[in-house]
């Protein structure tokens, strides 16, 4: 079909949120042949917390007032990625995602962020190469995982639990630690917005107390997980000697969390983070999806089997 050349690209109004919303839905249903495509994702809700997050951008397409399509940009430090990136299916194919991809890229050089990427599907030839336009490259898969969690003995540490002076302490160990892993990485935004809107909580795990991982666990009404799933949007565990030990204590305290609010787990990791993913599968996990990690630059970034990360990009 032609391209839509009157399409507007603006940010995504307040008011148009529930309709980015069903779009979400119906465009994601429709191509992945859900009877019904409007209930795809069920209770969850990506588009308004992240629309509320102020290290989150969405930008939003238009045809005569008309909301088409959008797409969501999220900081995390020195790297951004992009998605839901959606539009109303009859203006498929008639260039409106490239045009949100190019205001995209703009609001990435604007933050300066040296690292870019996206989560989309492997086997779609038309969505990898739409993104390869833009420079990015597809490496490895990201499995997102499911669990049922087990009851822990113990409740885990929650940075709510945390107030003034020890939660800014709290925060600037997980920068420190995220900082690590990756010049820059730096997930405040994320833990700042989830605390908030109230739309999850962060879990910690210390020795001696020294932190030692931290995983944003987004559950409950109006979140990212809805009331039936913990949703790990991001954890990590800090690198060197006795890592993989630190990731499983994580993976516990997820397990306790998730157990205390009566919700499954959902968590993503990339399988370049090869003793990561294997220790996720050996403790039950297993893979519901998965996708392609797509990068700009072509460059490992985080993905690299020497970091115990879990995130998805979605």
């Amino acid at each position: 079909m032609p391209a839509t050349p009157s399409v507007k690209i603006g940010p995504l109004k307040q008011n148009e949120i529930q309709e980015a919303d069903r779009i979400v839905r119906l465009a994601f249903g429709t191509f992945l042949g859900v009877p019904d495509p409007l209930a795809f994702m069920g209770d969850r809700h990506f588009m308004a917390p992240r629309w509320r997050s102020p290290h989150v951008k969405v930008v939003a397409a238009r045809l005569d007032g008309r909301l088409i399509g959008s797409n969501v940009a999220t900081r995390w430090g020195s790297f951004g990625f992009f998605g839901p990136l959606t539009v109303l299916p009859e203006y498929w194919d008639r260039g409106v995602a490239q045009r949100l991809l190019e205001a995209t890229m703009t609001i990435f050089d604007r933050w300066g962020v040296r690292h870019t990427g996206l989560f989309t599907f492997a086997h779609s030839a038309k969505h990898v190469g739409l993104y390869q336009k833009f420079g990015y490259w597809p490496r490895y898969l990201t499995a997102i995982m499911t669990r049922a969690p087990q009851p822990q003995p113990a409740p885990p540490a929650l940075l709510s639990s945390l107030t003034g002076p020890r939660r800014r302490q709290a925060m600037e160990a997980c920068a420190k630690l995220t900082h690590k892993i990756d010049n820059g990485l730096d997930l405040a935004g994320e833990i700042r917005a989830a605390l908030s809107q109230r739309t999850g909580d962060v879990v910690l795990t210390h020795t001696r107390g020294s932190l030692d991982a931290f995983a944003v666990c987004l559950t409950g009404p109006g979140s990212e997980g809805g009331e039936k799933t913990c949703y790990v949007k991001f954890g990590a565990a800090r690198g060197g000697a006795g890592a993989g030990d630190r990731f499983d204590r994580l993976l516990d305290a997820c397990d306790a969390f998730a157990s205390s609010r009566g919700a499954a787990i959902e968590a993503g990791v990339n399988l370049a983070r090869e003793d990561a993913y294997r220790r996720m599968r050996a403790r039950g996990y297993r893979t519901a999806m998965q996708g392609v990690a797509m990068h700009r630059p072509h460059a490992a970034g985080f993905n690299h089997p020497g970091t115990y990360v879990i995130d998805d990009w979605r």
